[in-house]
């Protein structure tokens, strides 16, 4: 068994701020206690709610002392397992969530936070599943969305809309994106019709579903309230943007039974893209080293898809970037 090192790094910010403040800081190796798990992380997603937190916009909802780590998605290899872990041994490929801390070389979670890797689940995936599913995953749950129905949902190319609008269509419904123009065809990709923003959108969503909207997704943050009024979509079947941060921060910093639920969550989002019926488009790969520049593209270019940080990639300067699902799909 070879030597795990005595150290490792960790993306920190030690004050709210930009990309300016992050930064990847040698810390003191973290070993497993009883029930949990360390893995060396390959992949780890970012995402909004991350870059929120460290502006400071949820400093009473998260509040950790400095310096402050982040990130709940990750993929990787088990290193170390703690007394009493059975499902999982030494060289065990593994996704799963952490709290605050999975953009590092190195991460420990309770075992119960973990789900084996497919084979045919690409890293970079596996990596990037976690937080957006689960958030897109529970929407569409709250909306209950049925066979047959039209659903909208905004900011459909997404990360989280992505998601949402395949989760929606796997359940047998008619789903309208908004977007941008520019992801027009993506959204044709995955079955989807998609409507461009701005005035007369209503009119064009109407026109798209002549027997109405049955339920409303709102990732944009804007209007979609009233939108959705006009629709006459009701109340009860109407999610925002807000609904979302809170499904999210709930669940970068959950408790024991929340933590299981969002296991079997991701067990069933895992099985889902394996089987090819579930694509997670991976719009940006940078090398952690790289996180800046990786927070400056999510934050600035409104990807689609995810963005994902690599632990060992190919190069250390490489940037690799998809924007269609034809570039993501060997």
């Amino acid at each position: 068994m070879s030597r795990i090192a005595a150290t490792t790094k960790s993306v920190q910010f030690s004050e709210f701020g930009g990309v300016e403040v992050l930064d990847l800081v040698e810390t003191a190796m973290p070993h497993p206690g009883p029930g949990e798990v360390l893995v060396e992380v390959l992949v780890a997603g970012i995402n909004h709610i991350e870059a929120y937190i460290r502006r400071g916009l949820f400093a009473d909802e998260v509040a950790t002392a400095n310096p402050q780590t982040q990130g709940s998605d990750f993929a990787g290899i088990v290193l170390e397992v703690g007394e009493g872990v059975t499902k999982f041994r030494r060289n065990s490929e593994v996704l799963g969530h952490a709290r605050m801390s999975s953009q590092a070389y190195h991460v420990v979670v309770s075992a119960d936070n973990l789900v084996e890797k497919p084979r045919q689940l690409a890293w970079e995936v596996a990596g990037a599943l976690f937080l957006a599913g689960l958030a897109a995953h529970e929407l569409i749950d709250a909306v209950h969305v049925s066979e047959g129905e039209t659903v909208v949902v905004s900011a459909a190319a997404g990360g989280v809309g992505s998601m949402e609008v395949q989760l929606a269509k796997a359940r047998g419904a008619n789903v309208i994106g908004t977007c941008g123009e520019r992801n027009f065809d993506y959204l044709r990709q995955l079955g989807v019709k998609p409507v461009i923003y701005g005035d007369g959108i209503v009119e064009r969503i109407e026109k798209l579903a002549p027997d109405g909207v049955a339920a409303y997704i709102d990732n944009f943050g804007q209007d979609g309230s009233e939108i959705a009024d006009k629709l006459g979509v009701d109340s009860s079947r109407f999610r925002s943007s807000n609904d979302r941060k809170i499904i999210e921060l709930a669940a970068i910093t959950p408790d024991a039974e929340l933590a299981r639920h969002n296991t079997q969550v991701l067990e069933k989002l895992t099985k889902m893209t394996a089987e090819h019926s579930l694509t997670v488009l991976i719009s940006g790969y940078y090398p952690i080293h790289l996180v800046r520049q990786a927070f400056d593209d999510l934050e600035k270019h409104h990807a689609r898809g995810k963005i994902v940080l690599g632990m060992r990639p190919a190069h250390n300067v490489s940037v690799m970037k998809a924007r269609d699902i034809a570039d993501a799909r060997p």
